[in-house]
């Protein structure tokens, strides 16, 4: 099953698909694409740790996110990505190509086997970037927003801590 779960900033995502993968009843494995390039996001990465339960996986992935879920994923498993748009702010960073990068993940995630959250936040909804890597960015993360969508079982947008089912089944846990 893969689930994406979408919202805004401070909308719930997180502690959404935190709950979905402790209801999983299955090891969890939490793939962060965070990189802390200053002392507030260091503070945000450790706030998160903090928070995540002890007996959890934690694997610190910036980049090599298909590779990654491949060497992870097993049927028993449950893969919790948190988030999808810092790993695109990642890719950009490293001038990558962004159409393989997205073409190898979604492979990966067809290939997959057992539970797989991800998390991204849903760019689309406010003004058009005035900037030309902010409108980049915003592109990216829609177009990749819209091709794990198409293959999710279950997307849901949080909206104020609601979750709102977008495709698939209601979610059994809300925030």
């Amino acid at each position: 099953m893969i689930r994406l779960i979408l919202g805004g900033a401070r909308s719930g995502k997180s502690r959404q698909a935190e709950q979905l993968a402790q209801a999983s009843g299955r090891d969890v494995t939490y793939i962060a694409t965070a990189q802390a390039y200053d002392e507030e996001m260091q503070a945000r990465i450790s706030r998160h740790r903090d928070e995540r339960p002890a007996h959890w996986l934690t694997v610190e992935e910036p980049l090599q996110l298909a590779a990654t879920i491949l060497q992870h994923q097993a049927p028993d498993r449950c893969l919790l990505i948190d988030c999808l748009t810092l790993w695109v702010t990642n890719q950009l960073l490293a001038e990558a190509d962004m159409q393989a990068e997205r073409e190898a993940l979604c492979a990966a995630l067809s290939n997959a086997r057992g539970e797989i959250i991800l998390v991204s936040n849903e760019t689309g909804m406010g003004v058009v970037p005035m900037g030309e890597l902010s409108r980049r960015f915003s592109d990216e993360a829609g177009w990749l927003n819209q091709s794990v969508a198409a293959l999710a079982d279950q997307v849901v947008l949080m909206v104020a801590g609601i979750p709102v089912p977008v495709k698939g089944p209601a979610p059994e846990v809300s925030a």
